[in-house]
Parts: structure tokens; C-alpha cells; sequence
């Protein structure tokens, strides 16, 4: 069974390269000794981009992989518990 998450997975990948770059610039400030605000201002747009693609992820588990599991009737508890668990993970 293909990932749920699939039919994004161009778009996702796009999203990563760009936290990809912004990760490298952030190196790049850090060696260049940047200003301390500046690099708190990137690392926040950084941690915002990657919730972003967390939650199209998220979104694609819920609607693909949960909804599955519930219409099945197989591993509806377990499939609830993983995503509680995830969640959990995700908002800390």
C-alpha cells in the first residue's frame, strides 16, 4: 500500500529542499557570526516550515491510513493510539 501521503509527496518534497536551503543558511550564519536575532528569526521560519509539511503529513495519515483503519474495522484502536501518540510528539 502506497503511503498516504503520495499524491503530495512532489509538493513535500519541494517544501523539504527549501528547509533544506534554509537550514544551510542558517549554517552559514552561525559561521558568519550573525546577529543573534537574526538567526532566532530564521530558525523560527525553519521550525514553521517544517510544522507545515508535518501537518500535510498528518492531515494525509488521518484521512488515508486512520479513515482506512476505521472503515475496515482492523486496528481501529491501535490506529488511534498511534495517532495520539503522534500528535503528542508533534505539538511538543
Amino acid at each position: 500500500m502506497p503511503a498516504s501521503y503520495a499524491s503530495s509527496k512532489d509538493d513535500l518534497l519541494h517544501r523539504l529542499r527549501k528547509i533544506e536551503g534554509q537550514v544551510k543558511g542558517l549554517q552559514r550564519m552561525v559561521e558568519e557570526e550573525k546577529y543573534c536575532v537574526d538567526l532566532l528569526v530564521q530558525i523560527a521560519a525553519a521550525r514553521a516550515a517544517l510544522n507545515s509539511v508535518g501537518l500535510v503529513v498528518l492531515e494525509h495519515h488521518t484521512r488515508g491510513c486512520v479513515r482506512h483503519a476505521i472503515e475496515s474495522g482492523n486496528e481501529v484502536e491501535e490506529k488511534i493510539e498511534e495517532l495520539v501518540d503522534v500528535l503528542r510528539r508533534f505539538i511538543k
